[in-house]
């Protein structure tokens, strides 16, 4: 068989690109935990620090909702329906998000310690749905990813040659390097870069389709190309067969199965979960909106782009190959020749990637929280869970091949896989939901509604498709009326179940009870959390949320297509150029979003890099500074240990500063902790409680009268390194310290010595 791309280039695009995206993010997050000052800690690598702000959050949601489905799937539906194919994949899959943020920001209202949505379910209904919940999570996460990998392994295959077992192996490397070092921040990272290469390949493969490409012939050619195609081979249940209408009852199931079918890989996925835990509160809302709204977009523009193209041109292409996704990428060679290949096969590479490096983080956690610290081992430290998420990241992302293997053998493709997902994970959608959002459900109704929504779903779909085929087989199960009615039923009935049974017998479940019963470790962290979700602020948000999300809704489900469907309206040449108009302009402004906006608000972290990496900026992190930033005759910083030569120092600096007026000192106690335990988590609790002592120890230091402007530093780290730096960074004139410290020396102790060759400062020791 002959191959658009050899298989050299396609080791290089997977082993080549995967391998510079993990040293692009790895080195971000250096630049992070080095530069600025942040603490690798556990709650850190698993929420990001809960800092993330809107411009990230909208990269985020837009990366980890575009997987390979998006960027195949969408084009496939748009080769079968026409131009309303498209909008009902964007349009079925983007409400999703947008209504998410109702859910994110009652959960920082009500929750906002929480790491994973089961262990909210575990604080709310107990041990027995906190299992069940969880095995649904699990089931969501390992949907998703056979879909990424699936889809993934399929292109490569047929662009490159490159065997199908081997690319789902390869796929995920450079995914678990970073995922594996850098934590959740890493993932955001990786998401910008795809997201931001995604829109750009976007607007290019739009721009030259209906601008630059004779072939095509712009966008007039478009439709005279596709009025054509109707004449020659009409589409059943569309109006007049054409590709030109969105009066399609293909699509419009599509849809409806599409909508139900994405509730449960958002409401049920915890990489969504998480990405509301890791923001700010007042990013939320924003976030999920216009992430969803950009997400819109690339599906949108995508698939009316080269699946319309696919059309125009009357390409060849087989069931099995529409099956697999493949319209989209064979469509881009036809257009491009090589260079559409090989961007196809990278944009989806990078989409892969970055969407499976959400799932390995959402895994990782719910290992970590939801089974080790909470059946296994509750004690554990920040040091135990970083190990058991690391070992479960690496697992999964191994598992991640084996599984997309045993599906490619088992003849289940990408489309079945995408329309079937909302059978087995749609009826825990309205048990999670109101969970969160309504006190009176009831944890047994809850718990029965998941289950029973699953039983429910599954028999209608098999019976379904028994009944239309008189077999149950992939064939059968794959027809577009028994997967309506077995997404449809899976989600109604359980919400029937729970609104019925919570309603019989309500609970009156007091939301600030889950503030105490899930707990964060991290003592900074958690006292800004608690300054943050202010609920008066949050009620407002709250209720943006909900109008937002139901007016969008309505407006994409209802107010667009509705009209159009029911008059059964055929494009005219002047509103297919409005149409195409409309969808190279959300592409421009999601490009302008997602490209501008993560950069405009992070400009002072730019720029404190920047002036750090040459030199001139001030230490900054917790940073005590002096009032009214009075210019000061000499700097002086003194350094205790809590040994009596230490402080002996600050006699010295009294004895000295007799004839020296508008001196500034500094006394600072750094608490002894190696880097190699950054590198493993830092046990928040110990460092908490560390900390306080070192405070009070500082406190407890006697200062001389003389020494007027004074400041108490305590830091953790290594003690010669840190000394070195805030003398550095606060422009510090002379260090004062003992020859010895605590150690038994007998010249001088092994942190002076390491100073003398940090620093350049003068430096005085003290016998």
């Amino acid at each position: 068989m002959q191959y658009v791309l050899g298989q050299l280039a396609g080791y290089v695009i997977l082993l080549g690109i995967g391998l510079f995206f993990a040293l692009a993010v790895l080195t971000a997050v250096r630049i992070e935990t080095r530069w600025l000052g942040t603490k690798k800690t556990f709650e850190w690598f698993s929420t990001a620090g809960r800092t993330i702000k809107t411009g990230l959050l909208i990269t985020s949601v837009v990366s980890a909702w575009t997987w390979a489905a998006t960027l195949l799937q969408s084009s496939t539906v748009a080769y079968q329906y026409g131009i309303s194919g498209p909008f009902w994949y964007a349009a079925g899959a983007s409400i999703q998000v947008i209504l998410f943020g109702i859910l994110a920001i009652e959960l920082k209202r009500k929750a906002p310690m929480t790491h994973t949505f089961p262990e909210l379910i575990n604080a709310r209904f107990g041990k027995t749905p906190h299992k069940i919940f969880l095995g649904f999570a699990f089931m969501t996460n390992t949907i998703v990813t056979s879909m990424l990998i699936l889809g993934g392994a399929a292109v490569i295959q047929a662009l490159t040659g490159i065997n199908v077992f081997v690319a789902s192996f390869l796929i995920p490397i450079g995914i678990v390097i970073y995922t594996l070092f850098g934590g959740l921040k890493a993932t955001f990272y990786a998401e910008y870069l795809n997201t931001a290469l995604i829109f750009g390949i976007v607007l290019v493969f739009t721009s030259v389709v209906y601008f630059g490409n004779t072939e095509i012939g712009g966008i007039s050619g478009m439709y005279d190309k596709l009025s054509k195609s109707s004449a020659l081979l009409p589409i059943p249940g569309n109006a007049m067969g054409t590709y030109l209408t969105m009066a399609s009852v293909g699509a419009l199931a599509f849809g409806i199965i599409n909508i139900i079918g994405n509730f449960g890989t958002v409401f049920v996925d915890q990489s969504y979960w998480q990405r509301a835990i890791a923001s700010k509160p007042k990013s939320v809302v924003p976030g999920f909106v216009i992430g969803g709204l950009a997400w819109f977009a690339i599906p949108f523009a995508l698939a009316t782009t080269l699946g319309l193209s696919a059309i125009a041109m009357n390409m060849d292409i087989s069931a099995q190959q529409v099956e697999s996704g493949l319209v989209a990428p064979l469509t881009a060679t036809k257009l491009f020749g090589d260079i559409g290949a090989i961007v196809m096969v990278s944009v989806l590479f990078t989409a892969v990637t970055a969407a499976g490096a959400a799932q390995l983080t959402s895994v990782s956690s719910l290992v970590t929280y939801d089974v080790y610290r909470t059946y296994i081992k509750p004690s554990s430290s920040g040091r135990e869970l970083m190990r058991i998420s690391r070992m479960a990241i690496l697992g999964f992302g191994l598992g991640m091949g084996v599984l997309s293997s045993i599906l490619f053998v088992s003849g289940i493709s990408l489309q079945y896989l995408y329309l079937a997902m909302g059978v087995f994970i749609g009826s825990a959608v309205a048990p999670i939901s109101l969970a969160i959002l309504w006190k009176k459900t009831n944890r047994n109704a809850a718990t029965l509604g998941a289950l029973a929504g699953l039983v429910i779903g599954i028999s209608s779909w098999l019976a379904v498709s028994y009944v239309l085929s008189g077999q149950i087989s992939l064939a059968s199960t794959s027809n577009t009326i028994s997967l309506l009615v077995g997404n449809t039923t899976s989600i109604l009935s359980s919400l029937a179940i729970v609104m019925l049974g919570s309603l019989a017998r309500s609970e009156k479940f007091n939301f600030e009870q889950l503030r105490h019963k899930i707990i964060v470790y991290d003592e900074k962290i958690r006292t800004r959390i608690e300054q943050e979700t202010n609920d008066t602020t949050l009620k407002k948000s709250s209720r943006s949320a909900l109008l937002y999300g139901i007016l969008i809704s309505m407006v994409i489900l209802v107010l667009i297509p509705v009209p159009l469907f029911a008059l059964n309206y055929i494009f005219t040449k002047s509103f297919f150029s409005v149409w195409i108009f409309a969808v190279i302009s959300c592409v421009v402004a999601g490009a302008a979003t997602v490209w501008l906006l993560p950069i405009i608000q992070s400009r002072h972290s730019i720029q404190e890099v920047f002036r750090r990496s040459i030199g001139s900026q001030k230490y900054e992190m917790e940073q005590e500074t002096s009032p009214g930033n009075e210019e000061f005759a000499q700097k002086i910083l003194v350094a205790i240990d809590g040994s009596a030569t230490s402080v002996r120092c600050l006699n010295y600096v009294n004895f000295t500063l007799r004839d020296i007026s508008n001196v500034q000192v500094y006394i600072t106690h750094i608490i002894e902790w190696s880097e190699d335990e950054d590198e493993d988590g830092i046990d928040e609790e110990t460092v908490s409680k560390i900390q306080e002592q070192g405070k009070i120890m500082i406190q407890s230091v006697v200062v001389p009268a003389r020494i007027r402007n004074h400041q108490r530093l305590v830091r953790l780290g290594d003690p010669a390194k840190k000394i070195a730096e805030l003398a550095k960074s606060l422009n510090i004139d002379t260090i004062v310290m003992g020859k010895r410290g605590l150690g038994n020396a007998e010249n001088l102790g092994h942190v002076p010595v390491e100073l003398l060759k940090l620093t350049s400062k003068a430096v005085v020791l003290l016998d």
